[in-house]
Parts: C-alpha cells; structure tokens; sequence
C-alpha cells in the first residue's frame, strides 16, 4: 500500500492495476450493491439484450477506481469527494480490465488533487473515462 501527501504528489504520477471480470466477482458484487439486474446475472436473459451476453455492473469498475485511490494513489487517509465516470464500451465476463489513476491537477490552496480514472479492456479499447477530485492526506 502506497500513500501520498499532499507534498508529496506531482502531475503525472500514474499507477495502474489490472482485474479480470469473473462470474464470483460480478455475483458478490451484485449481492453487496443489492443490484440484481438480469443483464448483469442471467445469460438466457442477457442474450436478448444488445449486448448479447452478460456484462459487468460499470460501478464494479467504479469500486476498482475507489480501491486505487484508497489504497495507491493518493493512498491511505484520502477522502474522495467527486467522481465523474463516462461508461463508454460494455465490459464482459473474463474480460481483463486495465485501471488507471493519473495525477492530472494540484489544487495547492485547497489542498486538493484531480485525477484522471480511465478503465481500458484486453484489447486497449477504452470503457470508462473518468475524472475524481480528492483531498490526499496531510503531514
């Protein structure tokens, strides 16, 4: 586990984990969020939809964001206080997703950080595009 003060970040610090998407996740997750949409759970269903089989919730996604910034970048201590998050492609069971969290903004005077949250799949196509303002911790 990494953490950053606020003195202690700069634009452009980057960390970056991958995930794969599994049916025990996308099920646990389901059960935590109380979200049991069908698309996400049911593949008889889901065969109907556009997407012609099961995806993952994109808050899944969103809470892999929120474990980096907790935990990496800032790290322990920060408080999220905005995120903005663009679902731009379907993500699927077994897909292998790339999450990104860049510094993009020092906010000196608020003593706050804007960072760039971008999800990508296997194929470095782009599902999410994301923005977060946090407050990292301070010495």
């Amino acid at each position: 586990m990494n953490s950053y003060s606020m003195k202690e970040l700069s634009v452009g610090q980057t960390v970056t984990r991958e995930y794969r998407i599994t049916e025990s996740e996308v099920r646990a997750f389901a059960d935590a969020s109380g979200d049991h949409n069908p698309l996400h759970l049911d593949e008889e269903y889901a065969q109907k939809t556009r997407f012609g089989r099961r995806i993952a919730h994109g808050m899944l996604l969103g809470s892999y964001i929120s474990a980096l910034i907790g935990m990496e970048l800032p790290g322990e201590g920060t408080i999220y206080m905005k995120q903005e998050l663009n679902f731009l492609r379907p993500v699927y069971y077994g897909d292998i997703i790339r999450v990104e969290i860049s510094v993009t903004e020092l906010i000196q005077e608020k003593k706050r950080a804007v960072l760039s949250t971008n999800c990508y799949n296997q194929e470095n196509e782009q599902v999410i595009a994301g923005t977060a303002l946090v407050k990292p911790r301070e010495d």
